[in-house]
């Protein structure tokens, strides 16, 4: 409806009878009140870092060395007598082969000076090494936002 010149909106709202009587928005402009400027932000990040390194040597076979003066073989034969081992630990069976028999020395003058070493190394673990490390990185960043209008 129109009086005078202006728009009158009416609107009849639920069985009560309340009406709402609506009227056109008007918006305001908005403008920024600034020329330029700027933001600076700073981030530092610590991370601690926990390492153990757990290494294991294993020999997988055996090494036997007999060396002297003044001794000769018993028998013969300087080569050791091999056997096969077999081993269970928490239902892991492991079998290598190692020496069951070392072969035997004499002097070769009674009485007299003689040298005689022998050595022996079998499978197995050789050496474990546990090395425990922390080592803590930080990081950080500086930013800088320039703006202008």
């Amino acid at each position: 409806m129109t009086l005078f010149g202006k728009t009158i909106y009416w609107s009849v709202m639920s069985v009560v009878g309340a009406s709402v009587i609506l009227v056109p928005a008007q918006a305001v402009p908005v403008v920024p009140n600034f020329t330029q400027g700027s933001m600076s932000s700073h981030t530092e990040t610590t991370q601690k870092i926990t390492e153990t390194i757990n290494s294991m040597d294993y020999n997988t076979g055996y090494q036997y060395s007999a060396t002297g003066s003044g001794i000769e073989p018993s028998s013969g034969t300087i080569s050791p007598s091999l056997g096969s081992t077999n081993v269970t630990i928490n239902g892991v069976t492991s079998s290598w082969t190692g020496i069951t028999e070392t072969p035997k020395f004499r002097q070769t003058t009674p009485g007299a000076a003689f040298q005689f070493t022998e050595t022996y190394s079998g499978p197995g673990l050789s050496n474990h090494t546990i090395i425990q490390r922390e080592t803590e990185v930080t990081s950080v960043t500086d930013t800088t936002s320039i703006f202008q209008q």
